[in-house]
Parts: C-alpha cells; sequence; structure tokens
C-alpha cells in the first residue's frame, strides 16, 4: 500500500511497466546507431516565482510538411524536468501541456551525431479566466433527465467511486438492486444492456459478464431507456447502454487505481490507451478480492399433511469473491469515413460462500422442539471469453449518414457445487449438487441511418442475430440409506443433464421529422422470432417454443419554450414482452437446499405489456432542472414466481418442510407511476439533487374468486454534493424505498446514507477518496410470504456498512476533474460483487 501511495514510486512502475509492453523503438524511431540524442529541458510556471510544473505532457512530433508523426512523449518529474531519449536527426515540434496552462510550443533541431540537446527552461502562461469560466459552465449534473432517458455523469457521482455500473444505477429513479447484484427497473428484472449502443452478451445477475463487474472508472455515462423506440430490443423493462470512456490524446493516457475497504476488500484497476496516427491501443485490468459477511434468519409457518409445522433457519454466512478481467482493444481509422474496432476480454471469477445455519421443526401443540445444524459450502468458478468487431462508415459529403456493423461472441464455462451436511439428533442428511453450464452466445447486427434532404427528417433500419447454445448439467448426491456417514452417492432420479438451443432474429424500421410549431414525431415497428428448442439428456423433459411478434413503438414531442430545452412535452408509447428463458419451463426440481428447490413451468407464455410515458423537463436561467413523468404500464399473461409446500417431499425428505417456487402466467395488470428530479445548484460551492417515484403496483392473484392485489409504493433519493475549496469534493447521499409487493408477499422497506470525499492532488495528478456506506448500517433485505397454506418471513443482513480508501494516479495527458471521482469502491456489493 505504501509503494502505491508514493508519487514517485508509481511513476517510476508505471514507466516501467509501459516500456516493457512497447517493442524496442516504439516510443522513438530507430536510427543509425550515432545519431541518436537526448533532449532535456524543465517546464515553469510563466509567473513571477517560475514555480517547476510536475507532472505536463511533453509530445515530440517531426516538422517535416509530409511527415508530423509522434516520435517521442514523457511526462516531467516532480521538479518539472523531463527527457526524450533516442531521438534521431532532424527537425521537430516539442509541446508541453499542463492543466491550467496554454500550451508551449518550441522548434527543436538535432544535428547529425549530436547525442544531447538541453532546452533549457520553458515557461508556460496561465490559462485565461475566460477559459475556466467556460470550463465551470459546461459542468454536467450527476444525473441528468431527459425526456424518456435517464443520464448518469458517473464522473462527476462520488457514491459509486471505485464500484460498478450497478452503483451507478442505484443513482436511477425506479431503479432497483437486491443482494444478488440483480438490478430492476420499475420492477422488471428483464433489461437490455448495451455497451456504447451494441448488444455485449451481458447478464444481469446471472452467469457470464454481468453489470456488477463493469467498473464504475471505466465508464463515462450510463444511459437508461424506460420507453425504447423500436430500434431497440423489445424485451425486458427497458435499455441500459453503457458509454465507456474514450482517450484521444496522443501518447499513453489512462490511469491505476487501488481501493481498499475495511474486513479484507481489495479492487486494483488499470486502465490504459495509446493514440499514435490513426490506431488507438486500449488496455484495461479490472480485479477484485472482497469478502463479505452476513447474518440471516428464516422462520415459516406451514400447514403440511393435516399438521401445523413451524420452522426456522438461522444462518451466519461468508462470501469471498475473486474476479480478473482483462480487455484489450484497438481502434483504427481506415479512412476519414470509416473505422474498424476490435475488442478481446477474458474473465475469471470464483466465489466462496459458506453459511453456518441452525435448523428448528415443532408440531404444533408438541412441545418437542427438533433442533440441526446445517453447514453449507458453495464453490463457484466462471471463466469468461468474450469479443466483439465493429465497424462505422460515414459520408462527409451526407452529414447523418452512416452504416454501422457489430458482430461478436461470448462464451462462458461454470462449475458450480453446492453442498449442505445436517447434523443432530444422532443423524447426518443433507446433499451436494453438482451443476456445470457451457453457454455460447453470438450476436451480429447491422444499421443504416439515412437523413431527408432537407435535414428534418431521418431513417433508420437496421437486423439482428443473437443466438445461444448451452449445455449444462446438475448431479444430485445425497447420504447412503444404509452408511449415514459414508460419501453422498449419485441420486439419479434428481439428477439431469440438458442441452438448449435459442435464436433471435429481429428487424426494425423508424421515422422522425421535426414539424412545425416546435412539433417532432417519431414512429417505428420492430418484429422479433423466438425460436427455443431444448431437452433433457433421458428424454425426461422437453421445451420447444417457437413465436414471433411485431412490436410498434411512437413518440410525439413539442418545444414549449422560446428556445429548444427550456421546456418540452413529449408523449411516447412501446408495446414490449418478457420472455421466459429455458430454465424457466424445465419442468425438473433444481435444489438449493435441501428444504428449496426451483422446478420449471413447461406452459409459461411470454409476458407482453403496453408501456405509456407522459413527460415534460423544464430547464430554468437559474440552473435548476425540472423533470417529471408519469407512466403507466397494462401487463398481458403476467409472469409471477411463486413458492408452495411440496406435501410428498416433505413426508419423505426428512429434513422437516420442503417448499417449492415456479413461475405461472396469471391474468393482466395495470401499473400507474409518477417520477420526478429535482436539480438546483444553492450556491457555488453547494448543488443539491432529489428524485423519487411513486407507482401503484398491482400483482395478479393466483386465486379466480380472489381480485387482483394492488398497494402505492416508491422511493426517495436527495443528494448534495459540496466544494469547501478548490480540489476537495464532499458528498452526501440518502435513499429510502418503501413496501413493495410481491407474488405472494410483499418486500419491507429500507434506506440507507453514504459519504465520500475527495482530494485532488499533485496538479490533478492523483486523487484519494475515502468513502463510508451505509453509515447508520440500516440497509437490510426484510420480506414476508402469506398464502393460506404458508406464512415465511425472512430477515438478511448483508455487511453494507463499510469504510473504502481509495488512490487514483493519472497516465498522460488524464488528469483528475472537478467534482469527478474514480477511487473508492463500491458499498454493498452482492454475488460477483
Amino acid at each position: 500500500m505504501s509503494f502505491l501511495l508514493n508519487p514517485n514510486a508509481l511513476f517510476a512502475f508505471t514507466g516501467l511497466a509501459l516500456a516493457a509492453t512497447l517493442p524496442q523503438g516504439a516510443l522513438a524511431q530507430s536510427a543509425p546507431a550515432a545519431t541518436q540524442a537526448t533532449l532535456s529541458g524543465t517546464a515553469v510556471d510563466g509567473g513571477a516565482k517560475a514555480e517547476a510544473l510536475p507532472f505536463a505532457t511533453v509530445l515530440l512530433r517531426r516538422a517535416e510538411a509530409a511527415d508530423t508523426s509522434l516520435v517521442a512523449s514523457g511526462q516531467t518529474s516532480l521538479e518539472g524536468r523531463f527527457e526524450l531519449t533516442k531521438v534521431p536527426a532532424g527537425t521537430y515540434r516539442l509541446r508541453i501541456l499542463a492543466m491550467g496552462y496554454q500550451g508551449a510550443v518550441q522548434a527543436v533541431r538535432v544535428a547529425p551525431g549530436q547525442t544531447a540537446v538541453a532546452l533549457g527552461t520553458l515557461k508556460l502562461s496561465a490559462a485565461t479566466q475566460r477559459l475556466a469560466e467556460v470550463q465551470v459552465t459546461a459542468e454536467k449534473a450527476v444525473v441528468q433527465q431527459e425526456l424518456g432517458k435517464t443520464v448518469i455523469n458517473v464522473e462527476k457521482d462520488l457514491s459509486s467511486v471505485g464500484g460498478t455500473a450497478v452503483n451507478v444505477l442505484e443513482n436511477v429513479p425506479s431503479v432497483a438492486v437486491d443482494a444478488s447484484g440483480t438490478v430492476s427497473l420499475r420492477g422488471s428484472s428483464n433489461l437490455t444492456i448495451l455497451i456504447d449502443g451494441k448488444p455485449a452478451g451481458t447478464s444481469n445477475g446471472g452467469p457470464g459478464p454481468r453489470l456488477d463487474q463493469i467498473p464504475a472508472s471505466q465508464i463515462s455515462q450510463v444511459e437508461v431507456m424506460t420507453n425504447p423506440s423500436a430500434k431497440y430490443d423489445a424485451s425486458g423493462s427497458g435499455v441500459i447502454n453503457i458509454i465507456t470512456k474514450k482517450n484521444k490524446p496522443e501518447g499513453w493516457n489512462g490511469q491505476a487505481a487501488l481501493t481498499v475497504g475495511t474486513q479484507d476488500k481489495y479492487s486494483p484497476n488499470l486502465s490504459l490507451s495509446r493514440h499514435h496516427g490513426k490506431a488507438t491501443w486500449n488496455l484495461s485490468y479490472y480485479g477484485q478480492d472482497q469478502v463479505y459477511r452476513s447474518n440471516s434468519r428464516n422462520s415459516q409457518t406451514a400447514l403440511t399433511n393435516g399438521k401445523q409445522l413451524l420452522t426456522t433457519q438461522d444462518g451466519t454466512g461468508r462470501n469471498h469473491s475473486q474476479n480478473h478481467s482483462v480487455g484489450v482493444g484497438l481502434n483504427y481509422e481506415l479512412t476519414k469515413e470509416q473505422t474498424l474496432s476490435v475488442n478481446v476480454q477474458p474473465h475469471w471469477e470464483r466465489h466462496l460462500e459458506s453459511e453456518y445455519q441452525n435448523l428448528t421443526q415443532q408440531t404444533a401443540g408438541d412441545p418437542t422442539v427438533t433442533s440441526q445444524n446445517g453447514d453449507l459450502q458453495t464453490d463457484v468458478n466462471v471463466k469468461v471469453l468474450s469479443s466483439s468487431a465493429d465497424y462505422r462508415h460515414t459520408w462527409e459529403a451526407h452529414k447523418g449518414r452512416e452504416l454501422t456493423a457489430n458482430a461478436g461472441f461470448v462464451g462462458i464455462w461454470a462449475t458450480i457445487p453446492v453442498s449442505q451436511v445436517i447434523t443432530g439428533g444422532g443423524t447426518r442428511g443433507g446433499f451436494r449438487q453438482d451443476q456445470a453450464v457451457d453457454a455460447n452466445i453470438f450476436f451480429g447486427q447491422v444499421d443504416y441511418v439515412l437523413p431527408s434532404a432537407d435535414g428534418k427528417g431521418k431513417f433508420e433500419t437496421g437486423v439482428k442475430l443473437e443466438g445461444q447454445r448451452t449445455t449444462g448439467r446438475a448431479d444430485m448426491r445425497k447420504p447412503s440409506p444404509t452408511d449415514p456417514q459414508a460419501e453422498f452417492q449419485l441420486d439419479a432420479a434428481n439428477s439431469f443433464a440438458y442441452d438448449f438451443s435459442q435464436v433471435m432474429p429481429a428487424a426494425y424500421a423508424t421515422y422522425q421529422r421535426t414539424l412545425a410549431h416546435g412539433w417532432s414525431a417519431q414512429g417505428g415497428l420492430r418484429t422479433e422470432a423466438t425460436l427455443l428448442h431444448g431437452s433433457v439428456a433421458d428424454g425426461r423433459a422437453r421445451v420447444d417454443k417457437d413465436y414471433i411478434n411485431l412490436f410498434p413503438s411512437a413518440t410525439v414531442a413539442r418545444e414549449l419554450g422560446k428556445e429548444a430545452g427550456q421546456s418540452r412535452l413529449q408523449l411516447s408509447y412501446a408495446r414490449r414482452l418478457e420472455r421466459p428463458d429455458f430454465m424457466q419451463q424445465l419442468p425438473l426440481q433444481l435444489y438449493q437446499d435441501p428444504r428449496n428447490y426451483r422446478t420449471g413451468n413447461p406452459g409459461l407464455l411470454p409476458e407482453f405489456s403496453h408501456n405509456l410515458e407522459l413527460g415534460h423537463q423544464l430547464n430554468l436561467a437559474n440552473g435548476a432542472s425540472v423533470t417529471t413523468t408519469v407512466f403507466a404500464r397494462f401487463t398481458e399473461q403476467a409472469i409471477q414466481r411463486l413458492r408452495f409446500i411440496d406435501n410428498d417431499a416433505t413426508r419423505d425428505n426428512g429434513v422437516g418442510l420442503v417448499t417449492a417456487e415456479t413461475y405461472r402466467n396469471y391474468g393482466s395488470t395495470t401499473n400507474l407511476g409518477l417520477e420526478m428530479t429535482w436539480a438546483q445548484p444553492l450556491a457555488k460551492w453547494w448543488r443539491v439533487q432529489a428524485s423519487g417515484s411513486l407507482y401503484r403496483s398491482q400483482i395478479a392473484t393466483n386465486a379466480a374468486d380472489q381480485a387482483n392485489r394492488s398497494a402505492l409504493a416508491g422511493n426517495v433519493r436527495l443528494s448534495n454534493n459540496f466544494t469547501p475549496r478548490k480540489g476537495l469534493d464532499v458528498q452526501l447521499t440518502g435513499n429510502v424505498r418503501s413496501t413493495v409487493l410481491t407474488a405472494q408477499g410483499r418486500q419491507l422497506p429500507t434506506g440507507g446514507i453514504d459519504i465520500a470525499v475527495r482530494q485532488r492532488l499533485f496538479s490533478d495528478r492523483a486523487a484519494l477518496t475515502l468513502r463510508v456506506s451505509d453509515i447508520l448500517n440500516t440497509q437490510v433485505r426484510r420480506s414476508e410470504l402469506a398464502t393460506p397454506e404458508l406464512q415465511t418471513s425472512l430477515y438478511n443482513k448483508r455487511e453494507t456498512r463499510v469504510g473504502w480508501l481509495g488512490f487514483t494516479w493519472y497516465i498522460g495527458a488524464t488528469k483528475a476533474k472537478a467534482g469527478r471521482i474514480e477511487s473508492g469502491p463500491s458499498g454493498g456489493g452482492g454475488f460477483g460483487g
């Protein structure tokens, strides 16, 4: 830790690492042995004190009419000195760049045979006040509300520093994140996830590349579209588009960071790019080695086999998560109008989860309490390889015309052994389940944009193909009936191997046009097909589902103010679906522990919804902005997750009450809601932002003689950003979520307060961040389930109050900016987080 916090040591280490990755002569062109020289000089402030300028960027380019290529680059030391070695004879232009100063340029000539050129002292003038004013005016808020879209400027958000995309999304109204890191938008976790507007093969809480494995430090913005047009996938409640940072300055740029959290939490991060001529290389690494602890309690009252059973399950858990992701990419400018990008990202992760449980069971009216101890162990190993290629063609003579193509592959290989040993009462029970998944996902998409001749309209069309081939197995092992102390034996009846494929072709067309009197309109149509086929190896079960659907969308908007963006009203509509996956339809038992299992429903149908939004955006002269959105969702064939008692398994299992979870379609529901966001600077050093949502949630019941259940729910988030002095940023945030209905019960309220402080150092070359998540330790997950046969109360308290200390070092032209905090990890975490 002391090494990484030492700027001189870190700078030297960074330089050695970069030199080791470059081929000989990559930073200086080779020449005959005796003609290379070393250029040296000192950069200072041009004011009266002539103070040295540390960490300024130094660039050396050829000064020939036909060749202005970069020859060498570097940085000044703490004393402002610099050296550029192995410079061949020739004429050059030397440029020095420093934050807050105008660039200095000097002509340099290296004569044949010359070995050293001393440039002396180079003075840089301070940037003008007018430039500083422009920079302040252009400063963006953490969350910007646009009609139909919420934009989170990650660079400005202290509450997600050092965290992941999941922590970023916690700032969005109507977005919720559960204990496993799964993100839901307006109650649905079925989302379309894009990276830089392209399919990414990224999952939400499941295996493979996940949102909680994308570091916030590599994200510039996140766009959340709650009612997207026909251009985007129709699946789920909306679209999340993650926009990554792009470094374009010449030479090496990027950042290195290390974050340390209380009780064994570490997160290193490295992001580098090198832009030279037509090529930009990118290299990144993101790692996590973190331990989280938890406590849980589950109590149930059940009516089974004519008896009332009372059961409890108390647990103390530990989750040790290790992740390593490496990214390598190349963006090459083929011509002024064409670019080609290639990216490869291998990923490894391992999760060791253990929970020590105390299990009790009692029959109503009987004072005897049966008590047992359980030891639950899970060892998850996942390997992922993702790759993609992108092509972009624009037409300089026809502004706005564009052709883009994208293709990619994601391979996922996972093993998930889960075991539980139950002892007590002179018996030994439990189980072991070995799961394995081998998934191969491919995708390709072509989009074309053609603006109208008058520049007021635009036609867009595209096609997409996404496919998946997955094989897997779940081997159940149970104690020997003759020798309980022996190794668990294979239970063939509850073991299975499966194989399925899913292909989803799609096409769309949209047209938008600006009309008279401030009106604009857009309309589109999308068609998607789903071809799902799979089976169990021994023929016990099979799933075959083929269907095709149409998804229209439309938007009408009008500018109400004197200038565009002052006051805008927009009405939008889109039809969407939620398609069940293979495991949700496979009618076989997949045990989570001896008392709980999941089973699919082969009759499960897709869920369709009609979505309406009416939004208004108001931007005031004092910098305040208010966004109001009213939305309605009308759902058909609503998919509900249900839990029930398995009386046969309870009677035969010998470990107590056994419950099962499955999925069913239940009727139609109507959900109505209101979202509001208010942001305003209260002083030059203080900016406040509040957001909240209130919605009527309706749940279809599984009883024909009962009406649908409905209730009001909501959430509120308040963020205060302070800049008490130059270089120091403070952020205090708080959030509260109300009770939320579930299919058979409800989730109880929760909330918390976070605080973060960041100090920029060494002329914005570094930043030190201190953050404490959930300082009052109030974030807890509580839920209740109530049916005529089963009442359940669940309490889960994960380690949420964590102190984080992060240090970030900026490389090359990259520097810390006011209000930006990139190091100081996630609060919370979860499976994979």
